[in-house]
């Protein structure tokens, strides 16, 4: 490893996760890079997946406020590498992982986010490809359209721990009910430095084509995301013109840290599941 590599935290937010946490502890264990510290946030587990954490020696925190927000932010403010890699209990990361996150971080010194693909290991054959690419282009496409950059993944992302703390106090992790990836790609910004690496892959459970029930929640906290969003700091016209160097929307991100938004009392209901975020 070179001198001035930067190094890795991995944060992995969990709820009732104990079966995954336990594989994709292991793969982490087997990274060809040794991530600096892998930290663990259970946010009110009753599965063990705590024990499952301590078992394979990995730190362990423990977030009481509900919401997968709340969790990633707990980590993310705890560790304590260059670079804070993202992932869930059920990604299923590959042996260059790390290194792969570690190398495009220190090629790029301006290089504030990274992401990349997934494929859905546990459906069908015939559908996995499908479910995959149909998920690709309505995270990567439709939610990049709005908001002016690339999104990130919560399965699988980085972002540079110094704009962590520079946008954490801007986001409402009392809200249960919003995508944390995508809560922070918002709150980064359009003219965040945000990267797509195709070969940055993983597998996940696609259990958001399990049921019509789970894909309108799952668009349901994305809508909810966006509005928040935009409510802050412009919406997509706005965003697109500071992105391309217009005037319109300057100054927005000054005004969005002396403000916090309402926007009335969540959804009844339990908070949205701890491993996945988009």
């Amino acid at each position: 490893m070179a001198p001035d590599a930067p190094s890795v935290s991995v944060v992995i937010p969990v709820r009732d996760d104990a079966a995954a946490l336990e594989r994709c502890l292991a793969r982490l264990a087997a990274q060809a890079v040794t991530p600096l510290e892998v930290l663990v946030v259970d946010n009110g587990s009753v599965d063990g997946s705590a024990a499952v954490a301590r078992a394979a020696g990995v730190t362990v925190l423990h977030e009481d406020e509900p919401g997968i927000l709340a969790a990633a932010a707990r980590g993310f403010d705890a560790a304590s590498g260059d670079v804070l890699a993202r992932c869930d209990a059920d990604s299923v990361v590959p042996r260059d992982w790390v290194a792969r996150i570690r190398d495009a971080f220190a090629a790029d010194p301006e290089l504030d986010g990274l992401t990349g693909p997934g494929r859905f290991h546990d459906l069908p054959a015939p559908w996995s490809a499908v479910a995959s690419a149909a998920y690709a282009a309505g995270t990567f496409v439709a939610a990049g359209a709005a908001i002016a950059n690339v999104p990130l993944w919560g399965s699988n992302m980085a972002i540079r721990r110094e704009r962590w703390h520079a946008l954490a106090d801007r986001l409402d992790r009392t809200d249960p009910h919003v995508h944390d990836d995508l809560a922070i790609a918002m709150a980064l910004g359009p003219r965040a430095r945000v990267r797509f690496d195709p070969r940055l892959r993983v597998a996940a459970e696609g259990r958001i084509f399990r049921s019509p029930a789970d894909a309108r929640r799952r668009v349901a906290l994305a809508m909810r995301t966006f509005r928040r969003g935009w409510a802050v700091e412009g919406g997509p016209g706005e965003r697109w013109a500071r992105r391309l160097g217009g005037r319109a929307g300057d100054g927005l991100a000054d005004r969005a840290a002396a403000r916090r938004l309402r926007l009335g009392p969540p959804p009844e209901g339990r908070a949205p599941e701890g491993r996945r975020a988009a």
